[in-house]
């Protein structure tokens, strides 16, 4: 197998019964594959003499003997190895040779990064409990004082940077100097102050957001209400406008009927007065015509007065309209 292993989808790795990588994997008759512990916790706890697999539910009798599946034991440790070895990206162990796998911790005292095999005396041994101990770093070289290659353990609050002992009795001399993690502890109450004040400043904005928010909620439902106020006014008062050109359309009609009542009986009257004349006028027409003297002076006193009664009449009718 070559240095660089077999990359594999370590999800159709897992075991059903704990959702772990397969530890000391076996596999059933039926094919599935589990960690020993977990399929012989879960057989030990079923019914006698019948045995089944926790996925497929096929039966088992008896009771399968387990062996280690020793290719995927194999497989899944060299998967393990490969997933430790350390990318472009990551922080490589100081100490591993060859292949190098990723650091998981650097040591501030010993300016090295460490994988986890190569951490182990760190966490063990008491020479190096007052080590300490960060995140993997790639940039431990800048705690070495490039003029005298020892570990900036001190800080010119003159210079306001770090230095090392040697700088302190040399070109720092008689300059405000304190120890890093004394510098640290000030730096780290100062920050602490700040995050305070920041995130009182974050709740007291916080708090102003939430009362205009509620402001906003407020202008919305005045602005609601408003418009249903003004809809129900103007409906009443365009109800109101309707009802009113109604009364005014049904009062003008009214009167047109009224009106036009009247002028049609005066023209009705005219129109007989017209045709009464016109019978008058064709009687004294004709009397006038006639060539009688005597008959023409008999009938004129009588026409003559018809037609003073009828004038008569007439000028009343016209006065009284």
């Amino acid at each position: 197998m070559s240095q660089r292993g077999v990359q594999l989808d370590l999800e159709r790795f897992k075991c059903s019964i704990c959702l772990d990588l397969l530890k000391d994997p076996v596999t059933i008759p039926c094919g599935h594959s589990y960690c020993m512990k977990c399929i012989q916790e879960c057989w030990d706890e079923e019914e006698k003499y019948i045995y089944s697999c926790p996925q497929c539910r096929k039966t088992f009798i008896p009771r399968p003997v387990l062996e280690k599946n020793i290719v995927l034991a194999d497989l899944l440790e060299m998967q393990k190895i490969n997933h430790c070895y350390a990318g472009p990206e990551d922080v490589v162990c100081d100490v591993c040779t060859g292949r190098k796998l990723k650091a998981i911790k650097s040591c501030l005292i010993c300016l090295a990064s460490y994988c986890e095999k190569h951490l182990q005396p760190h966490l063990d041994a008491a020479a190096f409990k007052k080590h300490k101990l960060v995140e993997p770093s790639k940039n431990l070289q800048e705690n070495i004082c490039s003029r005298h290659d020892e570990v900036m353990k001190m800080f010119c609050r003159t210079d306001q940077k770090c230095i090392c002992y040697l700088c302190s009795v040399d070109e720092h001399r008689g300059h405000d100097t304190v120890s890093a993690a004394a510098e640290r502890t000030e730096r780290q109450r100062e920050l602490e102050e700040s995050q305070q004040q920041i995130q009182q400043r974050i709740q007291d904005r916080e708090k102003e957001v939430k009362l205009l928010q509620q402001e906003v909620e407020a202008i919305n439902h005045s602005a609601d209400q408003t418009v249903k106020d003004s809809e129900k006014i103007f409906t009443e008062v365009i109800s109101l406008i309707q009802k009113r050109s109604c009364d005014v359309k049904q009062q003008i009609r009214s009167q047109q009927q009224t009106e036009v009542s009247r002028v049609k009986d005066l023209q009705e009257e005219l129109e007989q007065e017209i045709t009464e004349l016109k019978r008058r006028d064709a009687e004294l027409k004709q009397l006038s015509l006639t060539e009688d003297h005597s008959q023409f002076l008999l009938n004129y006193p009588s026409l003559v007065e018809a037609w003073s009664r009828e004038s008569l009449h007439l000028n009343l009718v016209i006065s009284s309209r």
